[in-house]
């Protein structure tokens, strides 16, 4: 019994000195981190301040896309419904930023370059549609500028914070072999350098996979925006104008 209590009590004391020395804190696991997790850090640094970048660049461009849009609709439906075709591709003009201006505003400039010309109804319609699609086309192509950066980041992310993980794990196992003894610092340096780098990684990935599904969603309502409005111009604005001219 003796022997038993004596036993219980050197593993007690082993186990606290080894805790004792070796603190969990980020900042002490931060400086505890070797060649290559410093290297990790430092590129998951990079990834998330680039993915940040992104995010707040489409979040204005989005933003002042829509707020512009809600503006102008109801301003050129106004005067496509009272004729002044001039006024509306001037109005159109204006609104830079809107993704419907830049479509209508394509679409009006064709069809005016077709008014005064020989063709029949047919073509000046089906000229009017292409050039509204061409327009479709190059605003959605714009509306997804970054996103592929912010998909890249989400997946490949989680993968260098691994790559960091594995490495911890292996430097962990080389500590405890060199050691002379099996006590938590042996293998602090190990541990610290994968925890840091598997929660970096995710820190970093979370994010950007969020927010490319966020951008996604906004971006598919704003091609089907672009694409009723296209219809709309054809069917319901610029017909008038050539019962008028037949």
């Amino acid at each position: 019994m003796g022997y038993g209590v004596l036993t219980h009590m050197g593993m007690g004391l082993l186990l606290q000195e080894g805790v004792g020395a070796v603190e969990f804190t980020l900042w002490a696991m931060l400086q505890r981190l070797g060649t290559v997790g410093l290297v990790v850090i430092i590129i998951l640094s990079l990834m998330s301040m680039y993915s940040i970048a992104v995010m707040i660049e489409r979040l204005l461009t989005y933003s002042a896309a829509k707020k512009q849009s809600r503006e102008f609709a109801p301003k050129v439906a106004a005067a496509l419904r009272e004729g002044r075709l001039d006024d509306a591709i001037a109005l159109s003009s204006k609104y830079k930023k809107s993704h419907l201006a830049i479509v209508v505003n394509a679409g009006l400039q064709e069809f005016r370059s077709h008014q005064l010309s020989t063709d029949i109804p047919g073509e000046i319609v089906e000229a009017t549609r292409r050039a509204l699609q061409r327009a479709i086309a190059i605003k959605t192509a714009e509306f997804k500028r970054g996103l592929s950066h912010l998909a890249t980041i989400g997946s490949t992310a989680p993968f260098v914070g691994l790559f960091g993980t594995v490495v911890g794990i292996v430097n962990a196992f080389q500590g405890l072999k060199q050691a002379e003894t099996a006590g938590i610092a042996a293998v602090a340096g190990g541990i610290s350098e994968a925890l840091v780098n598997t929660a970096f990684g995710l820190f970093v990935a979370i994010p950007a996979v969020w927010m490319f599904n966020y951008f996604t969603n906004r971006m598919e309502s704003f091609v089907v925006e672009m694409e009723n409005s296209s219809s709309e111009l054809v069917d319901v604005a610029l017909m008038p104008f050539l019962k008028q001219r037949s």
